[in-house]
């Protein structure tokens, strides 16, 4: 057992969400610290653990043998005490529409401090690749891994089945690398210029119809918002998909020649919302960026802190359009962790975030 002394964490603190469970998580074992959490999501309707939150704390558990209290749904204290003998492999079952990118959240910043096994097989059944308020995986593999990478931590995701709200039923597999080198620092301050503006629709069968193309749609309108604003060249393709639930989802990207990737995030179909609709919408999520020459999206600069703050040796600073709630929670939740100083410097139209 850790005998290091128990870090306190309030769960209601800042937006008292799910976020906190699964940072604070993924920080103790990084940081081989042992925590308790309080008032667990007590600013939600329904306070204390959902399934998905537990899911998540189990697998991460498991994955690294590590002592978690009682976890179930309405739980609303519970204890990690940290354990770095890593396992190979773990399945994780999800009888719901939980968010795979969010489960492994926690699991994606533990593992930056691993240094073994040469490889980390996590195959999930069940769940969804695609949900509200969570990052899709196509949005993961093409944005959030991409910038991993550069620093060192390789993530491959496999995606077998596609999963929507409410059923879920995807299947995935996730195959983590831990690094083998010390992790470069993020530098991420200048957009520089675009040729081509990426994007993948992802939709399923039940929404196919014989005289209606959704998908293309969506992909005509994107094209025709991009052109008529930025005159930068599109290549969005679409795939449909076999899965339990109905849905659509897509992400728009953008590489640019200072090596930054721009992202709309994930952005879901709804009833309400016409094809053209979604297409208008992801395309100015996008173009707002390149307008005010953003390097780092605000679905990504969240992402980024863990490993910004994580890297000790040399400076990281990144340039967003906001300081965004997660982002706050994210930058004030890790110096719980580490005495490690933070810096956002506000310009007019933009913030620098820095860790010296």
């Amino acid at each position: 057992m850790n005998d290091t002394k128990i870090l306190e964490i309030d769960g209601g603190m800042m937006e008292g969400g799910g976020a906190i469970l699964r940072l604070s998580a993924g920080y103790s074992i990084l940081f081989n610290q042992p925590i308790r959490i309080k008032n667990i999501r007590a600013n939600r309707p329904k306070p204390g653990l959902r399934l998905q939150h537990s899911l998540g704390l189990k697998a991460l558990a498991d994955l690294t043998n590590s002592t978690l209290s009682e976890c179930k749904v309405g739980t609303r204290e519970i204890s990690l005490i940290p354990n770095k003998k890593t396992k190979s492999n773990i399945h994780v079952n999800i009888n719901t529409a939980a968010s795979i990118g969010l489960l492994l959240q926690p699991i994606q910043i533990a593992c930056l401090g691993f240094n073994k096994p040469e490889k980390i097989i996590i195959s999930l059944g069940g769940g969804g690749t695609f949900g509200k308020w969570a990052p899709s995986l196509n949005y993961l593999q093409n944005v959030t891994f991409q910038m991993f990478k550069r620093s060192g931590l390789k993530i491959d995701v496999k995606i077998e089945k596609h999963g929507w709200y409410p059923k879920g039923g995807a299947k995935t597999i996730c195959i983590l690398y831990p690094p083998k080198k010390n992790l470069k620092p993020v530098n991420i301050t200048e957009l520089g210029n675009i040729d081509l503006i990426e994007g993948e629709i992802i939709i399923t069968n039940q929404l196919r119809r014989q005289r209606d193309n959704i998908a293309e749609r969506i992909r005509k309108s994107i094209k025709q918002q991009v052109k008529r604003n930025l005159k930068i060249e599109t290549e969005i393709k679409y795939t449909w998909v076999n899965s339990t639930s109905p849905g659509v989802g897509l992400s728009l990207w953008a590489h640019s020649d200072t090596d930054a990737i721009i992202s709309t995030g994930t952005i879901l179909g709804e009833k309400r919302i016409s094809s053209e609709k979604l297409g208008i919408i992801a395309a100015e999520e996008l173009i707002k960026y390149v307008k005010n020459e953003i390097p780092v999206d605000n679905y990504l600069s969240d992402q980024l802190i863990p490993l910004m703050a994580y890297i000790k040796d040399e400076p990281s600073r990144i340039k967003v359009l906001e300081i965004t709630n997660h982002t706050k929670t994210n930058l004030e939740l890790i110096n719980k962790f580490i005495n490690r100083d933070y810096k956002i410097t506000k310009e007019k139209h933009y913030f620098l975030i820095e860790y010296q």
